[in-house]
């Protein structure tokens, strides 16, 4: 496989039919549509998208295709909306992501509520995107780009998170014995100064297992003269220990590059929620929210990726 190292390793290839979601699609009043969880249910993609209502006020909506391309099927009315007995949930939720946790037999979303004290992380768990079991908030603001691991690692579960502390923002490691009380925080991937990532990154869709080790897709923020830039990355860890980094890749792997992600309520935005891997086709999608403002699909074959992350940098 040829790589483009001048623009980015040509991993990942749009769907010729980007945007697969924009407000025109809602059946009620949006200003905008991004930034999705996505999973697999009897069959089918469900997107969790987040939409922006014309207060600027965020709720969360269910979007279902067959073959996670075309038809999209959109719920009526909100699947998950702020609660307004809950402080945490003031001002919207928002950017969800999605796994399936094995030993609870539901789904858990994680996703930001908008406080007054800031963004922080909420979980709620899910038999069938109907009804939603909220668990509340797990850690304090700052705090934004979740996602639990599918499984537990020497009896806890492992939450990667992105707070801002000191003004620093880097992806980080939690563990819990029981999704309620969190500690042994530490820092797991860091911002690189000088670089395309060097001045936040935070997590992108849920973290994907692999017989390599647990695939990272995330986000990598260089401040410009026009505003700040998001590309995606690419970091690999180790299966049983995911606090260990194996690879991490120098270069992003996807940018903004089309009108849609360059054109929108946030310019020069691409920003990955969710994946599903295609086993029959070996595909990897990933949807993203494109410019803050609609949401697209960029597919990767697999093994490609797979190729391609070994092949970077070990840290050692």
């Amino acid at each position: 496989m040829a790589l483009n190292t001048h623009r980015g390793i040509s991993l990942f290839r749009r769907y010729e039919g980007n945007p697969i979601l924009t407000p025109k699609n809602w059946p009620y009043p949006v200003n905008s549509v991004f930034n999705p969880g996505a999973t697999e249910v009897d069959g089918e993609t469900l997107l969790l998208v987040r939409a922006e209502d014309p207060r600027g006020f965020s709720h969360l909506t269910t979007a279902r295709s067959w073959d996670g391309r075309t038809n999209w099927i959109v719920e009526p009315k909100p699947i998950l909306e702020p609660d307004p007995n809950i402080q945490e949930e003031q001002w919207g939720v928002e950017d969800p992501r999605i796994v399936f946790l094995e030993e609870e037999g539901k789904y858990a979303v994680t996703y930001v509520s908008f406080s007054q004290g800031g963004p922080l992380i909420s979980l709620a768990l899910t038999e069938d995107f109907r009804t939603f079991e909220r668990r509340g908030s797990l850690l304090p603001p700052e705090d934004k780009d979740a996602s639990l691991f599918p499984r537990r690692f020497e009896g806890r579960y492992a939450l990667i998170h992105r707070p801002i502390i000191r003004g620093e923002a880097h992806i980080w490691i939690s563990f819990s014995p029981d999704l309620k009380y969190w500690g042994e925080h530490r820092v797991l991937l860091p911002v690189r100064a000088g670089w395309w990532d060097c001045h936040k990154v935070g997590l992108g869709p849920q973290p994907i297992e692999t017989p390599e080790g647990w695939l990272i897709i995330y986000h990598g923020v260089r401040a410009t003269a026009s505003g700040d830039l998001y590309r995606v990355g690419l970091a690999l860890l180790d299966l049983d220990k995911p606090w260990k980094v194996i690879r991490r890749a120098q270069e992003w792997v996807f940018s903004p590059k089309e009108n849609y992600e360059l054109i929108g309520d946030v310019p020069g935005v691409v920003f990955p929620c969710g994946v599903v891997v295609n086993k029959e086709g070996n595909e990897l999608m990933m949807y993203y929210g494109a410019a803050d403002t609609s949401v697209a699909l960029a597919i990767a074959d697999m093994g490609d990726v797979m190729d391609y992350i070994i092949r970077c940098p070990s840290i050692s």
